[in-house]
Protein backbone atom coordinates (compact mmCIF):
# COMPACT_ATOMS: atom_id res chain seq x y z
CA UNK A 1 0.00 0.00 0.00
CA UNK A 2 1.80 3.27 -0.90
CA UNK A 3 -1.20 5.56 -0.89
CA UNK A 4 -1.50 9.01 0.75
CA UNK A 5 -2.54 9.04 4.92
CA UNK A 6 -3.55 6.02 6.54
CA UNK A 7 -6.22 3.82 6.77
CA UNK A 8 -7.95 1.71 9.15
CA UNK A 9 -7.96 -2.31 9.54
CA UNK A 10 -9.37 -4.82 12.33
CA UNK A 11 -7.15 -7.94 12.61
CA UNK A 12 -6.82 -11.59 14.82
CA UNK A 13 -4.79 -9.87 17.63
CA UNK A 14 -3.82 -11.26 21.05
CA UNK A 15 -5.74 -14.24 22.25
CA UNK A 16 -7.44 -14.38 18.67
CA UNK A 17 -9.30 -11.58 19.62
CA UNK A 18 -10.36 -8.57 17.26
CA UNK A 19 -8.14 -5.63 17.20
CA UNK A 20 -7.73 -2.30 15.64
CA UNK A 21 -5.03 -0.85 13.75
CA UNK A 22 -3.89 2.24 11.67
CA UNK A 23 -2.73 1.02 8.48
CA UNK A 24 0.22 3.43 7.19
CA UNK A 25 2.44 2.52 4.17
CA UNK A 26 2.88 -0.92 5.21
CA UNK A 27 2.45 -1.43 8.51
CA UNK A 28 0.03 -1.69 11.10
CA UNK A 29 0.29 0.83 14.18
CA UNK A 30 -1.87 0.52 17.44
CA UNK A 31 -3.87 3.52 17.67
CA UNK A 32 -3.46 4.58 20.86
CA UNK A 33 0.68 4.84 20.04
CA UNK A 34 -0.72 7.38 17.19
CA UNK A 35 -3.44 9.52 19.32
CA UNK A 36 -1.68 9.14 22.84
CA UNK A 37 -3.02 6.63 25.71
CA UNK A 38 -6.27 7.78 27.02
CA UNK A 39 -7.17 9.55 23.73
CA UNK A 40 -9.73 6.77 22.86
CA UNK A 41 -12.84 5.78 24.84
CA UNK A 42 -13.29 2.65 22.28
CA UNK A 43 -10.21 1.63 20.33
CA UNK A 44 -11.97 -0.34 17.44
CA UNK A 45 -12.49 0.60 14.40
CA UNK A 46 -16.18 1.46 15.19
CA UNK A 47 -15.44 2.96 18.57
CA UNK A 48 -13.02 5.75 16.38
CA UNK A 49 -15.78 6.18 14.31
CA UNK A 50 -17.56 7.22 16.97
CA UNK A 51 -14.83 10.41 17.70
CA UNK A 52 -14.48 10.71 14.46
CA UNK A 53 -14.12 14.57 13.87
CA UNK A 54 -11.60 13.78 16.68
CA UNK A 55 -9.63 10.86 15.66
CA UNK A 56 -9.20 12.05 11.84
CA UNK A 57 -7.64 14.78 12.14
CA UNK A 58 -4.87 13.41 14.64
CA UNK A 59 -4.12 10.17 12.96
CA UNK A 60 -3.86 12.29 9.61
CA UNK A 61 -1.37 14.28 11.19
CA UNK A 62 0.35 10.95 12.84
CA UNK A 63 0.49 9.74 9.54
CA UNK A 64 2.95 12.34 8.13
CA UNK A 65 5.86 11.08 11.05
CA UNK A 66 5.76 7.51 11.73
CA UNK A 67 8.63 4.44 12.56
CA UNK A 68 7.93 1.30 10.97
CA UNK A 69 9.96 -0.26 14.04
CA UNK A 70 6.85 0.32 15.64
CA UNK A 71 4.22 -0.88 13.72
CA UNK A 72 3.35 -5.00 12.67
CA UNK A 73 4.51 -5.06 8.84
CA UNK A 74 0.96 -6.09 6.87
CA UNK A 75 2.03 -9.02 6.02
CA UNK A 76 1.83 -10.78 9.05
CA UNK A 77 -1.60 -9.77 10.85
CA UNK A 78 -4.64 -11.87 9.77
CA UNK A 79 -7.19 -8.87 8.49
CA UNK A 80 -10.80 -9.01 9.76
CA UNK A 81 -13.79 -7.35 8.25
CA UNK A 82 -12.81 -3.21 9.41
CA UNK A 83 -16.09 -2.40 11.18
CA UNK A 84 -16.81 -4.97 13.53
CA UNK A 85 -19.78 -4.47 13.85
CA UNK A 86 -22.06 -1.97 11.81
CA UNK A 87 -25.40 -0.86 13.62
CA UNK A 88 -27.01 -0.95 9.88
CA UNK A 89 -25.90 -2.12 6.78
CA UNK A 90 -28.28 -0.43 3.98
CA UNK A 91 -28.16 -1.48 0.76
CA UNK A 92 -29.45 0.17 -2.48
CA UNK A 93 -31.26 -1.70 -5.26
CA UNK A 94 -31.17 -1.43 -8.92
CA UNK A 95 -29.01 1.74 -8.54
CA UNK A 96 -26.66 1.32 -11.75
CA UNK A 97 -27.93 2.32 -14.85
CA UNK A 98 -26.23 -0.15 -16.83
CA UNK A 99 -27.14 -3.15 -14.33
CA UNK A 100 -30.90 -1.81 -14.66
CA UNK A 101 -30.29 -2.43 -18.04
CA UNK A 102 -29.17 -6.35 -17.73
CA UNK A 103 -31.84 -6.84 -15.24
CA UNK A 104 -34.81 -6.02 -16.82
CA UNK A 105 -36.02 -9.11 -18.29
CA UNK A 106 -35.30 -10.84 -14.81
CA UNK A 107 -37.45 -8.09 -13.63
CA UNK A 108 -40.19 -8.75 -16.21
CA UNK A 109 -40.38 -12.39 -15.64
CA UNK A 110 -39.95 -12.28 -11.81
CA UNK A 111 -42.74 -9.40 -11.40
CA UNK A 112 -45.11 -10.09 -15.03
CA UNK A 113 -44.18 -6.12 -15.87
CA UNK A 114 -41.19 -4.65 -17.34
CA UNK A 115 -39.53 -2.50 -15.19
CA UNK A 116 -39.24 1.40 -14.83
CA UNK A 117 -36.09 2.85 -16.96
CA UNK A 118 -36.35 6.05 -15.73
CA UNK A 119 -35.21 7.55 -12.57
CA UNK A 120 -37.14 7.53 -8.98
CA UNK A 121 -38.01 10.12 -6.58
CA UNK A 122 -35.94 8.45 -4.43
CA UNK A 123 -33.55 5.60 -4.36
CA UNK A 124 -34.88 1.94 -2.85
CA UNK A 125 -33.08 0.20 -0.43
CA UNK A 126 -33.34 -3.27 1.63
CA UNK A 127 -30.67 -4.49 4.67
CA UNK A 128 -28.69 -7.05 5.33
CA UNK A 129 -27.09 -8.95 8.87
CA UNK A 130 -24.24 -7.50 10.05
CA UNK A 131 -22.60 -9.70 12.44
CA UNK A 132 -24.05 -12.95 11.14
CA UNK A 133 -22.89 -11.60 7.47
CA UNK A 134 -19.81 -9.88 7.26
CA UNK A 135 -16.33 -11.28 6.80
CA UNK A 136 -13.14 -10.02 6.18
CA UNK A 137 -10.61 -10.22 2.73
CA UNK A 138 -9.08 -13.54 2.71
CA UNK A 139 -11.65 -15.10 4.71
CA UNK A 140 -13.39 -17.81 2.58
CA UNK A 141 -17.15 -17.25 1.84
CA UNK A 142 -19.65 -20.17 2.83
CA UNK A 143 -21.57 -21.02 -0.01
CA UNK A 144 -25.31 -21.38 1.25
CA UNK A 145 -26.55 -25.16 0.66
CA UNK A 146 -30.02 -24.28 0.32
CA UNK A 147 -29.03 -22.22 -2.98
CA UNK A 148 -27.65 -23.25 -6.08
CA UNK A 149 -27.47 -19.47 -7.70
CA UNK A 150 -25.12 -17.56 -5.70
CA UNK A 151 -24.30 -14.55 -7.32
CA UNK A 152 -21.13 -11.42 -7.04
CA UNK A 153 -22.75 -8.21 -6.59
CA UNK A 154 -19.13 -5.55 -6.33
CA UNK A 155 -20.28 -2.50 -4.40
CA UNK A 156 -18.60 0.90 -2.86
CA UNK A 157 -19.98 1.06 1.05
CA UNK A 158 -20.32 4.18 1.86
CA UNK A 159 -19.71 4.15 5.87
CA UNK A 160 -20.70 7.42 8.25
CA UNK A 161 -18.76 9.23 10.62
CA UNK A 162 -21.26 10.97 12.92
CA UNK A 163 -24.70 10.80 14.04
CA UNK A 164 -27.25 12.68 10.72
CA UNK A 165 -30.77 13.16 10.66
CA UNK A 166 -32.86 14.82 8.28
CA UNK A 167 -29.53 16.24 6.54
CA UNK A 168 -29.32 17.69 3.02
CA UNK A 169 -28.47 16.57 -0.24
CA UNK A 170 -25.87 19.45 -0.48
CA UNK A 171 -24.59 18.59 2.66
CA UNK A 172 -25.02 15.00 3.28
CA UNK A 173 -21.82 13.48 2.16
CA UNK A 174 -20.03 15.36 5.56
CA UNK A 175 -21.87 12.90 7.21
CA UNK A 176 -19.61 10.65 5.46
CA UNK A 177 -16.02 9.12 7.23
CA UNK A 178 -15.22 7.24 4.33
CA UNK A 179 -15.36 4.58 2.05
CA UNK A 180 -15.35 0.20 2.10
CA UNK A 181 -15.55 -2.16 -0.69
CA UNK A 182 -18.24 -4.04 -0.15
CA UNK A 183 -19.16 -7.85 -1.94
CA UNK A 184 -23.44 -8.21 -1.49
CA UNK A 185 -23.45 -12.04 -2.22
CA UNK A 186 -26.59 -12.79 -3.33
CA UNK A 187 -29.24 -16.53 -3.62
CA UNK A 188 -30.72 -15.61 -7.10
CA UNK A 189 -32.99 -18.97 -6.81
CA UNK A 190 -34.20 -17.64 -3.50
CA UNK A 191 -35.79 -13.96 -4.91
CA UNK A 192 -39.76 -14.94 -5.29
CA UNK A 193 -40.89 -17.74 -2.47
CA UNK A 194 -44.28 -19.28 -4.25
CA UNK A 195 -47.43 -19.39 -2.01
CA UNK A 196 -46.79 -16.50 -0.36
CA UNK A 197 -48.75 -12.75 -0.51
CA UNK A 198 -45.25 -11.10 -1.18
CA UNK A 199 -43.29 -11.24 -4.28
CA UNK A 200 -40.01 -10.81 -3.81
CA UNK A 201 -38.18 -12.49 -0.34
CA UNK A 202 -35.18 -10.40 0.67
CA UNK A 203 -33.98 -12.21 3.74
CA UNK A 204 -33.36 -15.36 1.62
CA UNK A 205 -32.02 -14.13 -0.88
CA UNK A 206 -30.18 -11.92 0.52
CA UNK A 207 -29.19 -12.69 4.62
CA UNK A 208 -26.76 -16.03 4.67
CA UNK A 209 -23.35 -16.72 6.83
CA UNK A 210 -20.27 -14.51 4.62
CA UNK A 211 -23.20 -12.75 2.25
CA UNK A 212 -21.38 -9.83 3.02
CA UNK A 213 -17.83 -9.70 2.38
CA UNK A 214 -16.29 -6.60 3.08
CA UNK A 215 -12.50 -5.02 3.38
CA UNK A 216 -9.74 -4.99 2.57
CA UNK A 217 -9.56 -1.93 5.62
CA UNK A 218 -11.89 1.28 5.78
CA UNK A 219 -10.27 4.66 3.28
CA UNK A 220 -11.35 8.05 5.05
CA UNK A 221 -13.36 9.88 2.77
CA UNK A 222 -10.71 12.48 2.83
CA UNK A 223 -8.22 10.48 0.71
CA UNK A 224 -10.71 9.83 -2.33
CA UNK A 225 -10.51 12.67 -4.66
CA UNK A 226 -14.01 12.15 -6.34
CA UNK A 227 -16.94 9.89 -4.83
CA UNK A 228 -18.63 10.42 -7.69
CA UNK A 229 -16.06 8.64 -9.88
CA UNK A 230 -14.78 5.55 -8.01
CA UNK A 231 -13.69 2.83 -10.39
CA UNK A 232 -15.01 -0.50 -9.44
CA UNK A 233 -14.01 -3.84 -10.71
CA UNK A 234 -15.03 -7.16 -10.02
CA UNK A 235 -13.12 -10.59 -11.27
CA UNK A 236 -13.88 -14.30 -10.82
CA UNK A 237 -11.07 -16.32 -10.90
CA UNK A 238 -9.19 -13.81 -13.06
CA UNK A 239 -11.90 -13.35 -15.61
CA UNK A 240 -13.00 -9.66 -15.52
CA UNK A 241 -17.06 -9.30 -14.83
CA UNK A 242 -17.69 -6.09 -13.56
CA UNK A 243 -15.62 -3.24 -14.62
CA UNK A 244 -17.87 0.38 -13.76
CA UNK A 245 -17.39 3.51 -12.02
CA UNK A 246 -19.42 5.71 -9.74
CA UNK A 247 -20.36 8.11 -11.87
CA UNK A 248 -23.16 5.57 -13.35
CA UNK A 249 -24.91 5.42 -9.83
CA UNK A 250 -28.90 6.37 -10.70
CA UNK A 251 -28.78 8.09 -6.86
CA UNK A 252 -25.86 9.31 -6.41
CA UNK A 253 -24.44 9.11 -2.71
CA UNK A 254 -25.75 11.83 -1.28
CA UNK A 255 -29.20 11.55 -2.31
CA UNK A 256 -28.80 7.62 -0.44
CA UNK A 257 -27.35 9.53 2.41
CA UNK A 258 -29.87 12.39 2.45
CA UNK A 259 -33.06 9.55 2.11
CA UNK A 260 -32.29 7.26 4.60
CA UNK A 261 -31.16 10.43 7.13
CA UNK A 262 -35.06 11.35 6.54
CA UNK A 263 -36.17 7.77 7.65
CA UNK A 264 -33.64 7.54 10.73
CA UNK A 265 -30.94 8.85 12.50
CA UNK A 266 -27.63 7.68 10.96
CA UNK A 267 -25.16 6.10 13.50
CA UNK A 268 -21.05 6.28 12.97
CA UNK A 269 -20.22 2.61 11.48
CA UNK A 270 -23.74 2.72 10.01
CA UNK A 271 -22.69 1.09 6.04
CA UNK A 272 -24.17 2.08 2.83
CA UNK A 273 -23.46 -0.46 -0.46
CA UNK A 274 -24.35 2.11 -2.90
CA UNK A 275 -25.36 -0.56 -5.59
CA UNK A 276 -23.82 -2.71 -7.62
CA UNK A 277 -22.86 -2.13 -11.53
CA UNK A 278 -23.92 -4.08 -15.02
CA UNK A 279 -21.68 -7.54 -14.72
CA UNK A 280 -23.59 -9.64 -12.47
CA UNK A 281 -23.83 -13.91 -13.04
CA UNK A 282 -27.43 -13.82 -13.79
CA UNK A 283 -28.31 -12.52 -16.64
CA UNK A 284 -25.92 -15.16 -18.41
CA UNK A 285 -26.79 -17.78 -15.96
CA UNK A 286 -22.98 -17.82 -14.46
CA UNK A 287 -23.34 -18.43 -10.42
CA UNK A 288 -20.34 -19.40 -8.09
CA UNK A 289 -19.48 -22.51 -6.79
CA UNK A 290 -16.88 -24.36 -4.64
CA UNK A 291 -13.35 -23.24 -5.17
CA UNK A 292 -14.46 -19.97 -6.86
CA UNK A 293 -12.57 -17.07 -6.40
CA UNK A 294 -13.82 -13.20 -6.49
CA UNK A 295 -11.39 -10.10 -6.37
CA UNK A 296 -12.70 -6.82 -5.85
CA UNK A 297 -10.97 -3.40 -6.58
CA UNK A 298 -12.45 0.29 -6.01
CA UNK A 299 -10.06 3.06 -6.62
CA UNK A 300 -7.91 4.48 -3.71
CA UNK A 301 -9.88 1.60 -1.37
CA UNK A 302 -7.70 -1.92 -2.51
CA UNK A 303 -8.45 -4.88 -2.90
CA UNK A 304 -10.83 -7.81 -1.32
CA UNK A 305 -10.23 -11.02 -1.88
CA UNK A 306 -13.01 -14.37 -1.14
CA UNK A 307 -12.77 -17.92 -2.13
CA UNK A 308 -15.90 -19.78 -2.46
CA UNK A 309 -16.07 -22.71 0.17
CA UNK A 310 -18.53 -25.11 0.86
CA UNK A 311 -20.89 -24.35 3.87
Amino acid sequence: MAERGYRLVSYVGAGSQPAAGVLIGEHVYAPESLLGAGKLRDSSVLGMLRQWDEVHPALDGASKSVDPAQGKPLASVKLLAPVLYPGALFCAGANYWDHLEEMAEIAKRTTGQAPNMTKGAEPWFFMKTTAGSIIGTDTPARLPSFSKQVDWEAEVGVVIGRKTRNITEERAMEAVAGFIIVNDLSARDLMKREGTPFIYDWIGQKCFEDAAPMGPWFTPAAYVDNPQDMSIKLWVNGVLKQNSSTARLVHNMAEQVAYLSRHVTLQPGDIIATGTPAGVGMPRGEFLKVGDEVKIEVGGCGTLTNRMVKD
